[in-house]
């Protein structure tokens, strides 16, 4: 996946967040996401971090997305 690719996918997710996409590595597979959004109410940050993951799933599984550092919160 590229920094686009992520984007849009958090973007379409979620539609009112503030999102921030760097690869780490520039090996295109260590991403570091920055989301605040107000879906993120009253979750604890483990349910937010949660919550991304699952944007990615399948990516994750497969290794396609080796490494996903996440940042949240509330907006």
């Amino acid at each position: 996946m590229t920094v686009d690719e992520l984007k849009k996918r958090l973007e379409s997710a979620y539609p009112d967040g503030v999102i921030e996409v760097y690869d780490l590595t520039g090996g295109g597979d260590h991403y570091e996401v920055a989301v605040a959004s107000a879906a993120f109410q009253g979750l604890n940050r483990i349910q937010q971090h949660q919550h991304v993951m699952t944007v990615f799933q399948a990516e994750l599984k497969t290794g396609e997305v080796h490494a996903l550092s996440i940042k949240t919160k509330v907006r």
